[in-house]
């Protein structure tokens, strides 16, 4: 896997704890604990990554590991490698054959609109889920 031209590479080898926000495109294959929210951009989880925290995108493509909840106003693709530990709420989704998802899913209109209207530049911050760190 191959970050488009233009995003934002968190590589390998790096890990970031806390809250990792923009509006551009983001490609990681590292470590992220915390929370990351992209409301108009794309989040690829590459196949080295491991996501510990709640998610909040645009669109997103899954390779590797995620375990907390995501939300998407657009579409969330799971890749044959993804393996996913939480809830998704998305408007639009789909799943490669071998892909692993424990948790809820909610597909819908109404979900999209709702997410929309929560993220939206203005909104009040405690409407925002919280990411509560897993005790290992």
């Amino acid at each position: 896997m191959k970050p488009t031209d233009g995003s934002t590479v968190i590589g390998k080898s790096v890990t970031v704890r806390g809250e990792v926000t923009g509006k551009e495109d983001l490609y990681m294959d590292g470590v992220v604990e915390g929370t990351i929210t992209l409301t108009e951009g794309r989040l690829t989880v590459g196949p080295n990554a491991r996501v510990l925290a709640d998610v909040h995108v645009n669109d997103m493509i899954v390779f590797g590991y995620i375990q907390g909840d995501i939300r998407a106003t657009g579409r969330i693709e799971l890749r044959a490698s993804a393996v996913v530990s939480g809830n998704i709420l998305a408007g639009r989704m789909s799943v490669e054959e071998n892909a692993r998802i424990q948790g809820r899913v909610e597909l819908s209109e109404a979900a999209r609109e709702e997410l929309t209207a929560v993220y939206r530049p203005g909104a009040e911050a405690a409407a925002k889920p919280k990411y509560v760190s897993p005790s290992v």
